[in-house]
């Protein structure tokens, strides 16, 4: 984790390999023959392209593991963003419908990770929506308590979303709302998709009270990811996997908004 907590001048983000599905190709003959003794009608062969295999680069040497810490510096940033999960009860932690139960070994496929306690393992589930084609794209920065409760929905939703950071005095997006919008009022979204209907979890539906406590959940970062510090913009967006809920995510992002770098968000 304290690779991630690093500010430095190295990208941010590192690309992910995406597992390979190997093709299975099938090929079927068919033949007819009038004759006494019978012939076979068709022939069913099956062949399976190998499995990619991955090397490491040369000279690569594996990282060695390390407990789990927070570098000395960064403490009072990673208490001081746990305060959102006290003022608004874990929203945005877990998705629509989650669920977890203790079930035996034998209910989970050996290839799929599950936690392991007590001889038994965590199986969890949940109840999500259709989802969108394209990312949503939102118009947002860090300490605004309404961004806040967009962000939330969108991680308890589990939705792939562009966002397009807009602190004080950015110079590229915060035009842009105008442009589309009028005036400078945010969030601001766009969907590229078709609506769809679906119910507000109970601590974002409370009206006032839930931008009273959007509010206070950012007391112990007041100021941090609003105001604009000059950067250079990526050909595309950067691409971070991160959820509303997590303190550790949070400082990361509050970067990328200061920074006014695009990113799209995965869950």
């Amino acid at each position: 984790m304290e690779g991630v907590l690093n500010f430095s001048s190295p990208p941010l983000l590192r690309p992910v390999f995406r597992r390979t599905v190997p093709n299975t190709r099938m090929s079927i003959k068919a033949s007819s023959q009038f004759s006494e003794t019978p012939v076979p009608s068709s022939s069913v062969s099956t062949k399976e392209d190998p499995k990619p295999v991955f090397n490491p680069p040369p000279n690569f040497k594996p990282p060695e593991p390390k407990r789990f810490s927070v570098r000395p510096d960064k403490i009072l940033d990673i208490l001081g963003a746990s305060l959102s999960l006290i003022f608004r009860l874990g929203t945005g932690v877990f998705v629509s419908g989650y669920s977890a139960s203790f079930v035996s070994k034998s209910e989970i496929p050996p290839d799929e990770y599950a936690l392991e306690f007590a001889g038994f393992k965590v199986k969890e589930t949940y109840k999500l929506g259709p989802r969108p084609e394209k990312p949503i794209e939102i118009y947002e920065f860090e300490s605004c308590p309404f961004c806040r409760k967009v962000r939330e929905i969108v991680a308890v939703l589990d939705l792939d979303v562009l966002f397009y950071p807009c602190p004080r005095n950015g110079p590229n997006f915060r035009p842009k709302v105008t442009q589309m919008g009028g005036k400078q009022q945010f969030p601001y979204m766009v969907d590229p998709n078709t609506g769809c209907d679906g119910t507000v979890p109970f601590m974002l539906s409370l009206g006032l009270l839930t931008t009273l406590t959007e509010g206070f959940a950012m007391i112990g970062r007041m100021g941090k990811g609003s105001s604009y510090t000059p950067s250079k913009l990526p050909p595309k967006p950067l691409e971070l996997w991160a959820y509303e809920g997590s303190p550790f995510c949070k400082v990361v992002r509050e970067v990328l908004v200061e920074l006014e770098l695009p990113h799209i968000l995965r869950k």
